[in-house]
């Protein structure tokens, strides 16, 4: 059997390991890489290259901010930044992507809070190892009224929701959670903005 030339088996290795690559694909993608420009292709290496150095997580919120962000509090990302978002307002997502698809919904104009994560007693990971003292100290050091839990509809989703509910309504703030505009199981990254933006509006409290 043919193997591939060595350059070309590690950039099949390395695209194998992105999520929903497999081999075949892989492969299809690098001899397109090998067929396209020059120019084109090492555009794309010196973006991929630079991803990691050019962001970072924002002080504040916890999303992406790009680094050397310009204006307003050092590194904090363009929500946080921006002075005619609803302050009193948080809304919490598992993910920077699930950050991405609320803003697509066009419904919400507060502010954010990412987890990273979710809690999942199975896989070992417990609240301590997500965001969630950084939210309560942003709770207790501001004026928010609202924290609207916008987690996935996911047994671990919702596992998360209750637990920011039982710690967060102790301070005196009410907490919602987004409505059933989207089906269990799934993840707010591939909602469609319509689906999503009505589940914002139709929130209720836990």
């Amino acid at each position: 059997m043919m193997e591939y030339p060595a350059p070309l088996a590690r950039l099949i290795h390395e695209l194998c390991k992105l999520p929903g690559i497999g081999e075949k694909t892989a492969a299809r993608l690098a001899f397109h890489l090998l067929k396209g420009k020059k120019e084109d292709v090492l555009e794309l290496a010196d973006s991929i290259g630079k991803l990691r150095q050019g962001m970072r997580l924002c002080p504040s919120c916890f999303g992406l901010s790009e680094v050397n962000s310009s204006g307003g509090q050092e590194g904090a990302c363009r929500v946080c930044q921006d002075p005619r978002r609803e302050r009193g307002k948080i809304c919490v997502v598992e993910e920077p992507a699930d950050m991405m698809a609320v803003e697509k919904s066009q419904e919400y104009r507060g502010l954010y809070h990412v987890l990273h994560g979710a809690i999942s007693p199975l896989d070992g990971v417990g609240p301590d190892a997500l965001r969630i003292k950084e939210l309560v100290r942003r709770v207790e050091g501001n004026q928010i009224q609202e924290v609207i839990v916008a987690t996935n509809p996911t047994v671990e989703g919702e596992t998360t929701a209750l637990y920011i509910s039982k710690v967060i309504k102790p301070l005196g703030v009410q907490v919602t959670r987004i409505a059933r505009g989207l089906p269990m199981g799934g993840d707010l990254e591939y909602a469609d903005p319509v689906t999503l933006g009505k589940a914002i509006e139709g929130r209720r409290e836990i």
